[in-house]
Parts: structure tokens; sequence; C-alpha cells
């Protein structure tokens, strides 16, 4: 049974006044009651800003899917509880600041719902310039890679091990609270910005037509390769084909996949590291003075590039 809103954001991070879902920053304390985004899709799921909980869960929500999310987290748990404490852990020691990250997120059929995640940015990051970043990608055919896999420093916003907690996956365990309280199932199309639902077309809005989840067809089709269009093929794709063996299929090639998208974003951030160095070292080169030598025997003539050095022999 899922704990009601307010408990749950007090537990975390204490009360807040009601923050605006559009501001330029990250609230570390969102107190932003959800509401249904404005749409058709969204009209249709029900009581405008009702969520869905544990208790409540729509009539189409399928037996064997509830009943393989929450088997799953039940065998995991010996796993899950070390794992998530020694996490929650180094959060607290390596920065300032609520170990929690909550937001509003966009899922099933429109519904606004308050996402758990590890915090992996500092208190207060600016948040405009992925607004840019993301928008650009949804209007281009470039891959859908993550901001902190760009340049070869990641993020600057980041704290201490984010970038490794982002590239696993780990910072997304949180979200488990939001599987056993009915938001979220473990497979199925990610969860978006609401910034980022603002811009979708009709047809792109298809792919809240189910659960999202923390792992799906797109994370495990080589996910930074692909571009803006192609996730909603993929997610689209997931819609029609889902079913119990779908989603252990997918569940079986998400840490393959994990592990080949670590290993894959370190070459690259290498790669750009020594770009870099070669650069600098191509750039000191160039600013470095030319070498002067004087020339025995030249007196008044004074000193001479070394280069010049050849017409005296």
């Amino acid at each position: 049974m899922r704990v009601p809103e307010k408990e749950v954001l007090g537990l975390v991070v204490g009360q807040a006044p009601r923050a605006s879902v559009s501001s330029t920053r990250f609230q570390e304390t969102p107190a932003a009651r959800p509401e249904v985004c404005c749409n058709e899709t969204a009209q249709s799921a029900g009581k405008p800003g009702a969520e869905l909980s544990g208790d409540e869960l729509p009539k189409d929500w399928p037996a064997w899917k509830r009943a393989l999310d929450i088997g799953c987290i039940i065998l995991a748990l010996p796993i899950l509880i070390p794992l998530v404490l020694v996490i929650a852990a180094v959060i607290f020691v390596v920065s300032p600041g609520p170990v929690l990250y909550l937001h509003p997120r966009v899922g099933h059929r429109g519904r606004l719902f308050i996402c758990f995640k590890f915090r992996t940015m500092k208190v207060k990051a600016e948040v405009d310039t992925h607004r840019m970043y993301l928008k650009e990608l949804m209007r281009s055919n470039q891959p859908m890679v993550k901001m902190d896999a760009n340049g070869p420093k990641g993020d600057p916003r980041l704290i201490p091990l984010g970038g490794l907690l982002r590239s696993t996956g780990l910072d997304e365990l949180p979200q488990l609270l939001n599987v056993l309280g009915g938001q979220m199932s473990l497979v199925g199309p990610r969860p978006c910005l609401p910034y980022e639902y603002e811009n979708y077309l009709p047809e792109q809005k298809r792919r809240f037509e189910t659960w999202p989840g923390l792992t799906g067809l797109w994370q495990v089709s080589g996910k930074n390769k692909t571009t803006f269009a192609e996730m909603i093929d993929l997610d689209l794709e997931y819609i029609r084909t889902q079913s119990f063996r779908t989603d252990i299929w997918i569940m079986l090639r998400t840490l393959p996949a994990l592990i080949t998208q670590v290993r894959e974003t370190r070459a690259q951030r290498l790669r750009q590291r020594q770009a870099q160095a070669e650069k600098a070292a191509s750039t000191r080169s160039s600013q470095s003075p030319r070498s002067v030598v004087e020339v025995p025997g030249t007196k008044g003539a004074g000193r001479v590039r070394a280069a010049e050095l050849a017409r005296y022999r």
C-alpha cells in the first residue's frame, strides 16, 4: 500500500511550499501535487490530479505484469537492500543535501507522478541547458546521448561518482518504490519530463498507453545509438507486443546492455580526453617562441633564427 504523497515528502525532505514544475532549477523539495497533463490522452485517464496506487490500479493493468513486478522485487531484496544503503551513504558523504531527488514525471495516460531517484547532481543545479539540449535532440537525428556523456569531463553539475551512478542506472533504484506504488512497472517506456511531454506530437503520445518502466525495449536496443524518433518507434513496438515472455526477455538483456553502455561511455570519454590533450599540446607548441641563436662572427648581426643557420655552414 502506497504512503500518501505528503508523508513521503516529509520523510525524505521535509514539508515544503508548493513549487512550480517549470522552475529553471532543480527543486530538492518538490511538493507540487501531481496533476494530469492537458491532452486528449490524459482526459481519458480518469479523475484529474488522481494518482495510481497499489489499492486502486486501473482495470486494464495486466495481472501477469503486476505479479512479475512484485515477484522480481521480492526475490531481489537481499541484494537491493544493502546496495541501496551503500549508495545512500556515499551520496550523503560526498555531497551536502538530500539523498533522494523527487521530481514530477509523466506516466501512464499522461498522468503526472512523483518519481524517486538517487540525487546525482548538486543542489539547485541549473536545468535550462538540459531543457535546450533535450529539445534539440527531439528535433534532430542525433543519438539520444546524455549530457554527462559529452565532453572529457562530463557534466559539471554532477556530484562525485554521480556519472557512474547514472551510466550504470543505479540512480534509478529508488523507482522501485514507484513500481510498488503502481505508478511504474519494471518494464516499459521511460517516464518523460513535463517540458519534454509538451513537445510531443499526438502520435508520439501513444507511448503513454502503457506504464513507464525502469528498463524497456529501447534501453536494450542500443539506447545511446538511437534517435528520438527511433526511441518512439521502439516504445510503440513494445506496446504492440508486450507479454510476459517479452518482459522476461528484456529483463535478461538489461544487465548486458548496461555493461556495454558503460564500456562505450568510458571509451568515448577516453578518446575525448586524448583528443583534448593532443589539441592542448599542439596549441602550446604553436604558441611557443621560435628558437634563436647568436651566430659566431656576426657581431652586429646579433641573433638570427635557428632555421637560418644553414646558410652559414
